[in-house]
């Protein structure tokens, strides 16, 4: 099993959402910024990693909003989400094509990555 862990960002009342790029897997769809956990590390250790790798912000990371398993043609994965806030920098596009800051009855409106949408119900409800 892959640990992946991923970012709830909140600006105000939404959240932010990255569409993944043509030539990466599950093109297109839309996720949390996020990344696999590397050997060493913490999940909040990668989440900060990743923040910093994918959008070019440091965040904050706080407490842990969900986690599921999902399995994957080719892997399985157990993706934690945590809640988190930009202390610094502002969102850049370095590996996502696009970004939108989104409210939670919105999340029907974007096709997420599958271990992402176990999460959709728990956003609605926000």
């Amino acid at each position: 099993m892959t640990e992946v862990v991923a970012a709830l960002i909140f600006r105000g009342d939404r959240f932010m959402i990255c569409q993944r790029p043509p030539h990466k897997g599950s093109e297109l769809l839309w996720e949390f910024v996020g990344g696999k956990v590397e050997a060493g590390e913490t999940g909040r250790d990668a989440l900060v990693r990743e923040c910093r790798e994918e959008l070019g912000i440091t965040v904050s990371v706080g407490e842990v909003f969900a986690e599921t398993v999902h399995e994957y043609p080719d892997i399985t994965v157990h993706l934690t989400v945590y809640r988190a806030g930009i202390i610094s920098g502002e969102p850049e596009l370095l590996e996502h094509i696009d970004l939108k800051w989104i409210l939670p009855e919105e999340v029907d409106l974007y096709d997420f990555c599958p271990a992402d949408r176990h999460l959709l119900p728990l956003l609605r409800s926000l």
